[in-house]
């Protein structure tokens, strides 16, 4: 039975979670700031993201992230660097702010006309030695048809932390409705694209 591999790559395919890579692809369709935290222009973009209204306020502290309001001000006008920590922090907390904003709107492109067109490229088993244990795997364009759950467990973000179970089972379970019974053979994946 395909599914969950637990030592994928141990014969020498090469690839990485098609749930993961779906959720880098979710990031790049909800867009956000492209300048990076460490510089002043992507630094003061996602303060004033994050300091828009008392809610974001709020999401801020609750994520740990509560400096005093003169440096607050500071980091704003440049005046103080964050350090390390606060920076990773920063754009965590922003990350997951994006998330969480765009997900209703991302949620009903991805459902609309029934559903979206996914390419997926299998993982890549070239350099698996024993030609008894490659499969025979091409390219596969299916339409995943509902989105609810996926997009729950991206703008959850636990996936980042390593805590991507939610959103790999109902990757999976898409998966499995989309391809049928060889949708093992894509759990990992080259590159994944979607029309939307």
């Amino acid at each position: 039975m395909p599914g969950h591999h637990i030592d994928f790559g141990h014969y020498g395919a090469t690839g990485r979670r098609s749930s993961l890579a779906a959720a880098e692809v979710l990031d790049g369709l909800a867009g956000g700031i492209t300048s990076p935290v460490a510089t002043h222009r992507g630094l003061a973009a996602r303060l004033r993201y994050m300091t828009r209204s008392k809610h974001a306020h709020r999401t801020m502290a609750h994520e740990g992230l509560n400096p005093a309001p003169t440096t607050l001000r500071k980091w704003l006008d440049g005046t103080q660097t964050p350090r390390e920590d606060n920076l990773a922090l920063i754009e965590a907390t922003y990350r997951r702010m994006r998330r969480h904003n765009v997900a209703r709107y991302l949620l009903q492109r991805l459902n609309a006309n029934g559903g979206t067109l996914i390419e997926i490229h299998p993982a890549e088993d070239g350099n698996v030695p024993q030609q008894n244990r490659r499969r025979d795997k091409s390219v596969r364009k299916v339409k995943i048809r509902r989105w609810d759950a996926i997009v729950a467990g991206w703008s959850d973000g636990g996936w980042e932390q390593g805590r991507e179970q939610l959103l790999d089972d109902a990757w999976v379970d898409e998966l499995r409705d989309a391809i049928g019974s060889d949708w093992g053979a894509y759990e990992y994946t080259r590159s994944l694209g979607f029309a939307a």
